[in-house]
């Protein structure tokens, strides 16, 4: 999987772990993605078994949808927490290295 596609996964789950009953379209507002994407994230979270959709039956809008994360989703949330924090510390490193040799150069 791609760093984008994990980047959006793991956006995706947060963002549903902090509010099961957002939509679709109120997700792809939030990430700044489209909407077709988020279904495409949502659907591959559900097929690996990292988010479970619930339906309220006795709401009138029979389209609203409430998106749980399971126990194994909740454990990739934080494995992609962990690799996502990883790699930024390394950027931030590096930039911080090279903004003292520019600082060197002046």
């Amino acid at each position: 999987m791609s760093e984008l596609a994990e980047l959006h996964n793991y956006k995706l789950l947060k963002l549903l772990d902090d509010n099961p009953n957002l939509s679709q379209r109120e997700a792809a507002d939030v990430l700044g993605i489209s909407l077709g994407k988020v279904n495409y994230c949502l659907r591959a979270l559900i097929d690996k078994g990292w988010v479970k959709i619930q339906n309220f039956k006795n709401n009138k809008n029979k389209l609203a949808y409430s998106y749980l994360l399971t126990p194994h989703g909740i454990e990739e949330k934080a494995r992609l927490l962990r690799e996502f924090y990883e790699i930024k510390k390394k950027e931030y490193e590096e930039l911080k290295k090279e903004v003292e040799l520019l600082k060197t150069e002046e």
